[in-house]
């Protein structure tokens, strides 16, 4: 493969929020070493929702994921299936609706929550939390830092050539307090730094990383619906591929067959599935 590449999911983060308190993001996109689009959700842009099409590639009314009630192993193929049938190792830090999407349902926390099977899966190496018990009261969420040291030990042990990380934090805390609050300044202010620690030494083992959401929130701590403030938030990538202008407006569909075409599985001969229809917004 021409590159090694790990995407990084912060749910549940606006555009304007992300363009206003991620000070290394936006540093970063300043000196040119990241590009940032605009990106637009699904819908509905409720989270699983969301969860199955950035990796198929398909609007929810084809995968059948119709909100986080709704749940199976999807049919389409997705980025994991692709990037194993290229021949790569996959992983994922994420919450279990992207095990049972993707690897196997309904999940199983025993058998489930951490998991490693090189030949027999799409994820083949899962470290997975369920969050049970969420509420507004009670976030239930592990902390960003663990997760980032996760996903890093994982690309160390097992040579991750495609690696998916995905948090919560900011979503649950988006649900309690809405995003126009001092609260989510903080909470943004904290995890941009956070971040930034494991993007440098992401970097330094080789891989170009995107960082994104999968759908945006009001300030009254909703989603799922339409309009920018639910639906729009940003897309980082660090990395060599070639890609449209800033100003565009990027569907979210279109990231799966972009993160193949970063990686290179194109100029090995092969293409995204056809049931990938959008065009890529990333090019060699």
């Amino acid at each position: 493969m021409r590159a090694k590449l790990l995407l990084i999911i912060l749910d549940g983060v606006p555009w304007r929020n992300w363009r206003r308190l991620f000070g290394n993001l936006e540093g970063w996109a300043a000196s040119g070493e990241a590009r940032v689009w605009r990106m637009r959700a699904v819908l509905p842009s409720t989270s699983a929702s969301c969860y199955a099409s950035i990796h198929t590639g398909v609007a929810p009314q084809v995968h059948g994921v119709l909100g986080n009630n709704t749940l199976h192993r999807v049919q389409q193929p997705d980025v994991f299936s692709e990037v194993r049938a290229a021949g790569g190792t996959t992983g994922a830090v994420a919450h279990s609706f992207w095990s049972e999407f993707f690897n196997r349902c309904p999940f199983d926390p025993v058998r489930d929550i951490e998991f490693d099977e090189p030949d027999n899966a799409a994820i083949n190496h899962g470290r997975f939390h369920t969050m049970t018990g969420y509420n507004a009261a009670n976030q239930m969420t592990p902390a960003d830092p663990d997760l980032f040291a996760t996903l890093t030990r994982l690309c160390e042990r097992f040579a991750l050539d495609y690696g998916m990380l995905h948090t919560c934090t900011l979503d649950s805390m988006g649900h309690r307090f809405g995003h126009d609050c001092v609260e989510m300044d903080h909470a943004c202010f904290v995890l941009d730094e956070q971040l930034a620690q494991y993007i440098v030494r992401w970097r330094e083992m080789g891989y170009e990383v995107m960082v994104t959401a999968d759908h945006g929130k009001s300030d009254r701590g909703h989603h799922g619906g339409v309009g920018e403030d639910q639906q729009d938030y940003a897309l980082y990538y660090f990395g060599d591929a070639k890609g449209v202008e800033t100003e565009s407006v990027l569907d979210q569909r279109q990231l799966a067959p972009s993160v193949l075409a970063a990686m290179g599985l194109v100029a090995m001969g092969l293409v995204a599935p056809p049931s990938m229809q959008a065009a890529p917004f990333l090019q060699l």
